[in-house]
């Protein structure tokens, strides 16, 4: 492994456990438990669960590091002259399912890539972001993600926010529903421009900010009340969160296609959900007015 996968390991397993406290300090009322795993093809991981929380149903934060010796298909899609080639990839990924429909649920994931032949240029590269899917929207809550996003992104160049920004709603958008996951954030893969430190600087900036996005949200949001009716419609829009993992989410497809471990993978699925036949809000209702916010807009 080189130096440069070494510095962005030790980077992720910190952030793990720094995501972890905080998480566990916002929500009062569990603790993770860890779940350390081995891949039989090389690697491993640090799968970590809260359930039944005070705020968060359940909330998983995995870290995972794996290598091999044949990239999977997802990882050469773009890359066809790779292919056959060793990797190593190291990442944390987590999803957080809150109890109360007030508090969005969130996605986040920072990860490092490393893929080599012999006679080809080994190659490296940076990917993350996070992302916002409310059930019940507030104008001040997208505005304030959306701030966050914005201002981490400044240091690096005024055009990286808007691409990033119009990256996430590309790539999180549910084609067969013609709606967008949530309120967007952050997407960026292949990072790679201006050198080793430069973009890992970057992508720490994103893997630390996630805090400042959520975690204001979650404080402002966890007590409103709630009834059956709320929680609901909450189980049924988390029906699009199991449909987008399914169907498109690049990562869900390398962890299975790599060897890793299923249950680490399939985390990000919610603990309780439905499906309902051509369900239609009441026209006009708080409900119905979610669909206004899965369009692709500008939030500042």
């Amino acid at each position: 492994m080189s130096e440069q996968a070494e510095r962005a390991e030790a980077f992720l397993r910190e952030l793990q456990d720094r995501i972890c406290a905080a998480v566990e300090t916002a929500d009062g009322g569990a603790r993770f438990v860890e779940d350390a795993w081995t891949r039989e093809g090389g690697g491993g991981g640090r799968t970590r669960v809260l359930r039944d929380g005070a705020v968060f149903e359940q909330a998983g934060v995995n870290f995972s590091r794996v290598h091999g010796d044949r990239l999977p298909p997802s990882a050469t899609a773009h890359r066809p002259e790779l292919a056959g080639g060793s990797f190593v990839a190291a990442g944390v990924s987590l999803v957080l399912h809150p109890k109360n429909p007030y508090v969005p649920t969130t996605h986040a994931n920072v990860r490092y890539f490393e893929a080599s032949k012999p006679g080809v240029e080994p190659v490296w590269w940076f990917g993350g972001g996070f992302d916002l899917t409310p059930f019940y929207p507030f104008d001040e809550d997208v505005a304030h993600w959306h701030t966050v996003a914005r201002d981490l992104c400044t240091p690096f160049g005024g055009d990286v926010y808007p691409r990033y920004k119009r990256w996430c709603d590309e790539y999180f958008f549910l084609k067969h529903r013609g709606e967008t996951r949530g309120v967007g954030g952050l997407f960026y893969d292949d990072l790679n421009e201006g050198g080793f430190e430069h973009c890992f600087d970057f992508t720490r900036a994103v893997g630390q900010g996630f805090l400042d996005a959520y975690l204001p949200i979650v404080a402002r949001r966890r007590h409103t009340p709630y009834g059956e009716r709320e929680r609901q419609f909450q189980l049924y829009r988390r029906g699009r969160y199991v449909e987008f993992n399914l169907v498109y989410d690049r990562g869900t497809l390398f962890g299975l296609q790599s060897g890793g471990r299923t249950e680490s993978i399939l985390m990000s699925l919610p603990p309780q959900v439905r499906f309902e036949y051509a369900y239609q809000p009441e026209a006009g209702s708080a409900e119905a007015r979610l669909a206004d916010y899965l369009k692709p807009r500008d939030w500042l």
